[in-house]
């Protein structure tokens, strides 16, 4: 076998969940809801593009999640993106709490919890930002 790249990550969430995560990725990170299959029970696919890069599936009971407190083993998914400045501008705008680290050789990254507690990491490996954190700075979200 010979890795070849990625294709999607799948969030569970209750039903009740779904307008929430919707709307928290069009507008953090620019997925749009398209085409999912006719899969037993609700959820959506959210798209970059033509890619249907984030799978949701409403499979737990309202009430039953707690977003704050993961016991799974996943711990978060780490993306490599650019345009560092205009996306810290856009999570202050839309008041997007997130935490922030400059790690040298690691680069400028940005830690935040979607609306059912996953956390998310955003790397902008050649990047400054001038009003950031300086460089050495260590998020909380990190030691979590």
């Amino acid at each position: 076998m010979k890795f070849e790249g990625f294709l999607h990550f799948n969030i569970r969430c209750s039903e009740a969940d779904l307008p929430a995560i919707e709307r928290f990725y069009g507008e953090v990170i620019g997925l749009k809801k398209g085409y999912r299959p006719n899969f037993v029970g609700p959820g959506l696919w959210l798209y970059d593009g033509d890619d249907p890069i984030l799978h949701v599936g409403a499979r737990f009971p309202q009430g039953s999640f707690v977003k704050d407190h993961h016991n799974g083993s996943m711990d978060h998914i780490a993306f490599k993106v650019s345009g560092a400045a205009e996306f810290r501008k856009r999570l202050k705008q839309l008041n997007v709490e997130f935490e922030e680290q400059n790690i040298e050789n690691a680069g400028y990254q940005v830690f935040l919890y979607d609306p059912v507690g996953t956390k998310l990491e955003f790397n902008f490996l050649t990047e400054h930002v001038e009003d950031a954190v300086p460089l050495g700075t260590t998020a909380q979200a990190t030691l979590r």
